[in-house]
């Protein structure tokens, strides 16, 4: 009987600081076959990109330390190496060469100031014996391979210059540019909009297929690997808790954090009711609920019942154009429409939802509302004024009454102040509250609020995890009681448990505050969970809108009828 092409045999990690040790991997075991594809799940901190770096030696030592295991490869299935024994010479020989990895940040994994194309011809190069025109040839078909537009142009555009997508591809095609046994694919559509992603996930398992390869697939979000995946493995707190095929794992989990993660992520059936989270069933730190808390009833109920009201932001031939061309003089020759003639009303207590693919124009609409962009032409209406051309100081004033919650809470929090300063900053601008002592009672109210604990106003964002930090942006946007809050992707990248709490959060907070909402995201399952109403958009337009249940169940247009099939969807 031949060997698997990867063993990992009572394999632990422990990190060792000097203010301890933590074991981030505890005794595990498992196998890859070869030609397989294995997903591992679980969500951050559960020791799933631990394990992939561990496959290849990329965990800086110290404070990696491998406290015991082997992790066995066998390329021939008849004899086999340990990985954790081979010199650094060795073990380059078979990073991206027999085992390649793709990581989940490609535009921090690719060089900023090499060329695509040079990045993937230097793979190539360190592994193969060939020239420097072979290795172009074999770059260009690569990026045809994995479906890059423009394949011998993009040999010499740098990361800078492509989307998400395609940086990510290009990623895959410098994975795959030696023909590796073995490709561990670690989050690699965590942050991109759903139909992009079904097309990675499509590509690489083509060229699984193609290539003979065993893939390893890491992600939170046990929804996605159901059409890909061979075999599951969840792993929980450094632990594999459960592993088994896809049918045992979605149809008869035995662990309670596999149920938890199965039922985290919405779907059509959850408007309305509370997200499950980790807790509810693992029981820690769980508290007692009255069961109407367990129903969202003012933030899910019918739009009828909600849109009878004075709109509270009227939005009238909206446009934001941005040069891209210019003469000599100065004069605009060529403009790229991000919002093209766009109006809309939201009414006030209502949750829009704004959804859409990567460029279409969502994000710019948003920062256009609160003025963080200036309109090209068209009007704003908030509260009955005309916002688009007021001056500076009243702009500030108003900003008061519209806050924003960014994608990338770690971005939009100072490095250098504790949250609690972070908080008080926007208050002690806008003179909320007469004295310091007011306003820190206030910020510890937020904080109990948006389920984070007192003695944490002390604390750097550094030393929160993203979910907390998400949190403490809403926080912050809270403490000027706002009327109006635009959410932008801001539950995007996290984890579906920790995303679960946030949009728990969100409706809470909607229904004991009474703000509006614009809710930005690519995610149609979670704007259908949390909106009231909902608008499409594509390339600057506004492609359909209607109530949250009529766009997600009888979408009328080719392009949201895209948007929803490319929702994963467990079909065993």
């Amino acid at each position: 009987m031949s060997l698997p092409l990867l063993q990992i045999k009572n394999f632990s990690v422990d990190f060792v600081t000097e203010s301890g040790t933590t074991s981030a991997i505890k005794n595990i075991s498992f196998e890859i076959n070869h030609g397989e594809t294995v997903a591992i799940v679980g969500e951050s901190g559960s020791g799933k990109t631990v394990t992939s770096l561990s496959v290849l030696q990329l965990l800086p030592s110290p404070p990696a330390q491998y406290k015991s295991g082997e992790i066995l490869f066998s390329e021939d299935g008849i004899s086999a190496i340990n990985l954790l024994n081979l010199s650094n010479k060795e073990i380059r020989k078979i990073r991206g060469n027999k085992i390649s990895m793709i990581f989940q940040e490609p535009m921090t994994s690719l060089n900023p100031v090499k060329t695509c194309g040079a990045q993937v011809i230097e793979a190539m190069r360190i592994h193969q014996d060939i020239s420097q025109k072979e290795a172009e040839e074999k770059t260009i078909q690569l990026f045809e391979q994995v479906k890059l537009p423009n394949a011998s142009t993009m040999l010499h555009r740098h990361p800078h210059e492509v989307s998400g997508g395609q940086k990510q591809r290009v990623m895959i095609a410098m994975a795959i540019s030696c023909n590796p046994s073995l490709l561990i694919a670690d989050e690699p559509t965590t942050a991109l909009d759903v139909t992009v992603q079904k097309t990675i996930l499509q590509l690489i398992k083509e060229l699984q297929v193609k290539q003979q390869m065993s893939v390893i697939y890491i992600t939170h979000d046990l929804g996605l690997v159901a059409e890909i995946a061979d075999k599951v493995i969840v792993m929980y707190k450094g632990d594999v808790v459960e592993c088994g095929s896809i049918k045992e794992i979605f149809l008869n989990p035995q662990h309670p954090y596999t149920k938890a993660l199965l039922s985290c992520r919405p779907d059509a059936s959850s408007k309305g009711k509370r997200l499950p989270v980790i807790s509810d069933f693992l029981g820690e730190g769980l508290k007692p609920e009255t069961e109407d808390r367990h129903q969202i009833s003012n933030i899910t109920h019918q739009t009828s019942d909600i849109r009878n009201g004075f709109p509270l932001l009227n939005v009238e031939n909206l446009k934001v154009y941005f040069p891209t061309k210019k003469n000599f003089f100065g004069k605009i020759l060529k403009e790229f429409k991000a919002v093209d003639d766009v109006s809309f009303t939201v009414d006030k207590g209502e949750t829009l939802g704004l959804v859409g693919e990567s460029g279409c124009g969502k994000t710019t609409l948003g920062r256009t509302l609160i003025r963080l962009i200036n309109p090209t032409s068209g009007n704003i209406f908030f509260n009955g004024k005309n916002i688009a051309g007021i001056p500076d100081e009243e702009l500030r004033r108003m900003r008061k009454d519209i806050q924003i919650i960014f994608q990338d809470p770690y971005g939009s929090l100072n490095p250098r102040l504790t949250i609690g300063e972070a908080i008080n900053e926007p208050m002690k601008i806008h003179s909320i509250l007469p004295s310091q002592k007011q306003r820190k009672e206030r910020i510890i109210d937020l904080l109990e609020k948006v389920d984070l604990k007192p003695e944490y106003f002390n604390r750097y964002p550094h030393e929160f995890s993203g979910g907390q930090r998400q949190r403490i942006c809403i926080a912050r946007a809270l403490s000027l009681n706002p009327d109006f809050i635009i959410c932008d992707e801001s539950v995007s990248a996290l984890d579906v448990s920790v995303q679960a709490q946030v949009l728990n959060l969100l409706n809470d907070l909607k229904e004991e505050l009474g703000f509006t909402c614009i809710f930005i995201s690519h995610d149609l399952g979670v704007v259908h969970y949390i909106s009231n109403r909902i608008m499409v958009m594509n390339k600057g337009k506004i492609e359909e809108s209607g109530t949250a249940d009529e766009i997600y169940f009888n979408p009328k247009k080719e392009y949201t009828q895209r948007l929803i099939a490319s929702i994963p969807k467990v079909a065993l």
